[in-house]
């Protein structure tokens, strides 16, 4: 279990980032350590695997591949499978599940590639022992992931259990929550160092002011939580428990100031009780009250972080608007109105400060009349968007912008 291939899917456009996230914890780099499309690749121990589960703040899931072979049939699925020693990872006592994913598949039925999948998994336990582990679609000791190309398959088993951004700290949610996972790949992707202020003026139930105020205190995002790989068959306890307790005895003082507010009250509320459970209800200050309206919550310069409401996910919320169930709700559906009214707030009170806003509008600069000085692609789950960084001049919208063309 020390030389393990292991694969840490993510959004798509966040590889980078947790590539750098995965050196900074492991120190792996070069062949060990390579960016593929939608996650990264690397070479590393059992005790690794779990380490990043604990660690990891842009990591989707952390998976150990366990074969990955030609194929060009369904039959060839099934013989892929029956050659993957299955036993040595769990017993006939834990239930499982497959779940196949696809590029280019020449298979006609993914449901019917997972089937194959799945009685190979059954019946090399029934050839060794007599006995077979149950299926369980809901809710699985153990998970197996099979991706399929147009030419090759690669078997996985899960080591993460539920997705890695269910921290275990969220209760209260409002409409389309951001998952933590992206919150952190904003933070990652705005370079902030955790010494300045942080400040989230659209903060909703809290996701991107909690990530930070976690980041600013040095807390594992997965403190809270457990995961898949106590239950397979290489976990110790004696070999994780010092793990979490070394990530434990290394939380501090928050280095930064971090601020979120929100227009509707009853998402503050929640807000609030998120971050208790996070662990961080003292270090997260949250208002209510208007993103057009609020004033810098500090006197020092810092960043604003903001992924308003839009589209697919919500009315966008403003004072440009008329209430219309407890949320304040934008004059134009493209919310036009309430663009243009935040960027003339944030030149006129927030000198200095940088703002990072995720958005699926490619125009959303132009709407706001202002330059961004860097665009940042970034998928928000099926959603295509953008991180574009406002560098705030206080009655001017003009910048240099030497890098605004900076990605797509």
């Amino acid at each position: 279990m020390n030389a393990l291939q292991l694969f840490l899917p993510c959004a798509a456009g966040v590889e980078g980032f947790l590539a750098d996230e995965v050196h900074r914890l492991t120190g792996l780099a070069g062949d060990d350590l390579l960016t593929g499309r939608g996650g990264v690749t690397l070479r590393a121990s059992w005790r690794e695997a779990m380490r990043l589960n604990l660690h990891s703040r842009l990591a989707q899931r952390v998976l150990v591949q366990l074969s990955h072979t030609p194929y060009s049939s369904e039959d060839d699925l099934y013989a892929a499978a029956s050659q993957v020693a299955w036993e040595i990872w769990f017993t006939p006592r834990e239930s499982f599940k497959v779940e196949v994913t696809a590029q280019h598949s020449p298979l006609k039925s993914l449901n019917f590639a997972g089937l194959k999948i799945k009685d190979a998994v059954a019946d090399r336990f029934r050839s060794k022992g007599g006995v077979r582990p149950d299926v369980d679609t809901q809710s699985p000791d153990v998970r197996i992931y099979a991706h399929l190309t147009s030419e090759d398959l690669t078997l996985y088993i899960d080591t993460s259990g539920e997705p890695l951004f269910k921290r275990g700290w969220r209760e209260d949610k409002g409409e389309a929550p951001l998952k933590e996972t992206l919150a952190a790949a904003m933070i990652a992707a705005s370079g902030w160092d955790g010494v300045m202020p942080l400040y989230d003026p659209c903060c909703g139930s809290g996701t991107i002011a909690i990530e930070a105020a976690q980041v600013a205190c040095n807390i594992a995002p997965g403190q809270l939580r457990r995961f898949g790989f106590e239950k397979l068959l290489p976990y110790q306890a004696h070999v994780w428990q010092p793990l979490w307790e070394e990530a434990r005895s290394q939380q501090h003082a928050p280095t930064a100031p971090v601020f979120g507010s929100d227009v509707a009250f009853r998402m503050v509320d929640f807000a609030a009780r998120n971050a208790a459970r996070a662990g961080v209800a003292d270090v997260v200050q949250l208002r209510g009250g208007d993103a057009l309206q609020r004033m810098p919550p500090s006197d020092a310069p810092g960043v604003m972080l903001v992924n308003p409401p839009y589209g697919e996910r919500i009315e966008t919320a403003g004072v440009a608007g008329r209430s219309q169930g407890g949320r304040e709700r934008a004059e134009t559906e493209d919310g036009g109105d309430f663009f243009n009214q935040l960027a003339a707030h944030w030149k006129k009170s927030y000198p200095g400060w940088t703002a990072w806003v995720l958005t699926p509008d490619l125009k959303l600069p132009s709407r706001m009349r202002l330059k961004e000085s860097r665009r940042v692609p970034m998928w928000n789950g099926p959603i295509e968007c953008r991180l574009f960084r406002f560098d705030m001049v206080r009655g001017s919208a003009r910048k240099s912008g030497s890098d605004s063309n900076s990605g797509a």
